[in-house]
Parts: structure tokens; C-alpha cells; sequence
């Protein structure tokens, strides 16, 4: 019998977050090294659910309040191999491809700042990310008014000429 649980991810709203599964516990340092390098004064936290031998939590991260919520996030997921990272005034698409580029990253589940949850199934062996849950249901179909202020809003940000 496989137990099916719905955890959600406890953040402030203007934290982004990075979920994913990795499958080594070098990935702790390897991870920070891709943040650290990708974005020179990135604030972030990452707690790592290691899933054999001492079975521990494992963190690091440049911030301390986001290492805390990193560590119990991880805890509530409790699914091996599993990493999160929250991070503070940078967003997931300024690390995103470094930390795919970690070669002991097999999978990305979220980059987000929305509201996450995470479906994770349990056996009497352990646990394990089946999907997530990360915001709302659309709407409707964007209209040309909608594409409008699309364009105009990523250029207003800077990520569009």
C-alpha cells in the first residue's frame, strides 16, 4: 500500500524557491557553488533530504533565516534525495541552468514563488516527490489585450528589449 500526502511549502510571499531531486550528497556544495557563482551576493538557503547511510538533512546557503527555512521544509517533505532552495531578491531564472548544470541534479519539480505543494507517496522504505501543486487554475485564453501588457510588462522589467 502506497500513502499518498499533500506538504505545503511554508514561505513568504516575495521568497522564490528552487524544488528538485538530486542523488548525492556532494550536492550540498555543488549547488551553492553554481548560486554563489551564477549571481555574486545571492542571498539563498538549501537543505538537501540525504537518503541512505545517516539519512540527515543536510544545508548550507548564504543567509541564515533562509538555511532555517530551507531545514524545515526539507523535514516536512522528508522525501529522499530531495532538495529545496529558497532564495531572497534574486529569482529561480538567474540560477535555474546552473543548477540544472549540476551534474548529481536528475530532476526539477518547481522554480516558483507561488504557493507550492508537493503530492509525495510513501512507502514503509521512505519517500518520494510524485508532483507538485504550484499555484492556481488558469482563468481563461490571454487575449491581444493581455499579450499587450505581457510584452510591456517584461520590458518594463528588463528581460525583453
Amino acid at each position: 500500500m502506497v500513502k499518498i500526502d499533500t506538504v505545503d511549502i511554508e514561505k513568504p510571499p516575495e521568497v522564490n524557491l528552487i524544488l528538485g531531486q538530486t542523488h548525492f550528497i556532494k550536492s550540498v556544495e555543488d549547488i551553492y557553488e553554481a548560486l554563489v557563482t551564477a549571481v555574486p551576493g545571492i542571498k539563498f538557503g538549501l537543505a538537501f533530504c540525504e537518503a541512505s547511510g545517516d539519512c540527515l538533512i543536510r544545508s548550507d546557503g548564504t543567509d541564515p533565516e533562509l538555511v532555517k527555512l530551507a531545514e524545515k521544509n526539507a523535514e516536512k517533505l522528508g522525501a529522499g534525495h530531495s532538495f529545496i532552495i529558497f532564495l531572497q531578491d534574486s529569482y529561480p531564472l538567474n540560477v535555474l541552468n546552473q543548477v540544472k548544470a549540476v551534474p548529481e541534479v536528475c530532476n526539477i519539480f518547481a522554480a516558483t514563488a507561488n504557493p507550492l505543494k508537493v503530492i509525495v507517496a510513501e512507502k514503509e522504505h521512505g519517500r518520494g516527490i510524485l508532483g507538485v501543486i504550484d499555484g492556481e487554475k488558469p482563468r481563461g485564453i490571454e487575449t491581444k489585450k493581455h499579450k499587450k501588457e505581457r510584452k510591456e510588462f517584461l520590458r518594463k522589467i528588463g528581460y525583453k528589449r
